[in-house]
């Protein structure tokens, strides 16, 4: 459903405002609940399809408030009274599926409270698209910035007030275009102690509801960034990511890269022909130690 009024508001604390200058309309949900199972827009589904049980956790879907509603999205977090750190897992394009609920058990299994909100859940039905090219030109180049960005502000305010988080232990992890989102929410967010981007765009168009880039705020990072990026992404050459790092450095920011040797655009996805095994598990290692080492573990 579609209402006029505009909207000009942020669900972060005060001084989190960042990125949610542009006004976007409010819009309701299309999708009121999760897609079961994997994306319909995969070719094909791999034998090797990670299966991380919830024995120890507690995981299922979940209604995360916003001032538009209700909007679906996953948690997982350790049985207990917590608090735990919390992750923000921002989704690939293909919605919150099966591949991105099991991540969030992974990091439940790993000692934290993960949340995976459905950041498209206003723009199209995900669990219904086929086509990758589709989603992208009917969904995702139609999601503005602010409202994703104050849709994770609104996750993370779930997560501290009534999921057991702890409000000092926030990071966020992201894949794909979530990938590119990490730059942009940690240009956002002060409060953010740590960030994993897994092959997120630097680059793109600029439209007025998506008005930067990743790589125009990698100088305004306020948290360090683990970037984890493969040699043999067509779509995100190696020099652009040097690039990006070298010029958040000169900027007093933190940036760690790994670059994995013939690794595809996808290497972590378990469920497509991307799938790279040791790069996959050797990114895992790095980034959980990555959260721990800045505070977020």
């Amino acid at each position: 459903m579609q209402h006029d009024e505009t909207a000009h508001r942020s669900d972060a604390p005060e001084g989190h405002e960042g990125l949610l200058t542009p006004p976007f309309s409010r819009r309701g949900f299309v999708m009121t609940s999760l897609m079961t199972g994997l994306t319909l827009a995969t070719t094909s589904v791999e034998a090797q399809v990670v299966t991380t049980d919830s024995v120890g956790i507690e995981a299922g879907e979940v209604a995360i408030p916003t001032v538009d509603g209700p909007m679906p999205g996953y948690r997982a977090v350790p049985e207990g009274s917590g608090p735990f750190p919390v992750v923000l897992v921002i989704e690939e394009i293909f919605g919150v599926h099966a591949y991105i609920k099991d991540i969030c058990r992974r990091l439940a299994k790993a000692g934290y409270c993960a949340v995976a909100p459905e950041l498209y859940a206003r723009q199209g039905d995900l669990a219904s698209m086929t086509d990758a090219q589709t989603i992208i030109r009917e969904v995702i180049s139609k999601t503005p910035d602010a409202q994703w960005i104050a849709d994770l502000d609104a996750t993370a305010a779930w997560a501290t007030s009534a999921a057991k988080g702890d409000p000092e232990r926030l990071s966020a992890m992201g894949w794909c275009r979530g990938g590119r989102a990490i730059w942009l929410y940690a240009a956002h967010r002060r409060d953010l102690k740590a960030a994993v981007a897994w092959y997120g765009q630097l680059g793109g168009e600029r439209t007025s509801i998506q008005p930067r880039t990743a790589g125009d705020v990698v100088t305004e990072i306020q948290s360090p960034i683990l970037a984890l990026y493969g040699s043999a992404d067509t779509g995100i050459p190696v020099a652009s990511i040097e690039e990006a790092r070298d010029k958040a450095k000169a900027a007093g920011k933190s940036v760690e890269l790994v670059v994995y040797p013939d690794a595809p655009h996808g290497f972590h996805a378990d469920y497509r022909p991307s799938y790279r095994k040791a790069a996959a598990e050797d990114g895992w290692a790095r980034a959980l130690a990555f959260l721990k080492a800045n505070g977020a573990g």
